[in-house]
């Protein structure tokens, strides 16, 4: 089960979770080293609902992202909340797939 970044990631962009990513499988549609260029007060303004997604098929759930995510939005997949589980299939869709 892969994990998932929510739509609590929006505007916060905050680039330690693919940092810490051991096979680098969180991306987003602004590259990381763009977004850690603004600060972080100045990302929702910058990049307003922009966010981070991490690929279904290549992470390892080692969990590493959760910790480290100042914005709480990283989940197991099966462990998303209810409301925010339109964002598996939103995640999925970054990546050109469907929800398995």
């Amino acid at each position: 089960m892969p994990h998932v970044i929510t739509r609590h990631c929006a505007g916060t962009c905050d680039t330690v979770c693919a940092q810490v990513c051991p096979i680098e499988c969180i991306h987003g549609p602004i590259a990381h080293a763009t977004l850690r260029s603004v600060p972080a007060a100045e990302r929702g303004v910058r990049f307003p609902g922009v966010q981070l997604y991490i690929d279904p098929d290549e992470c390892i759930d080692c969990g590493c992202c959760v910790d480290v995510c100042p914005a709480s939005a990283i989940h197991m997949d099966c462990d998303v909340p209810l409301e925010l589980r339109a964002d598996i299939e939103a995640n999925a869709r970054f990546f050109g797939r469907r929800v398995r």
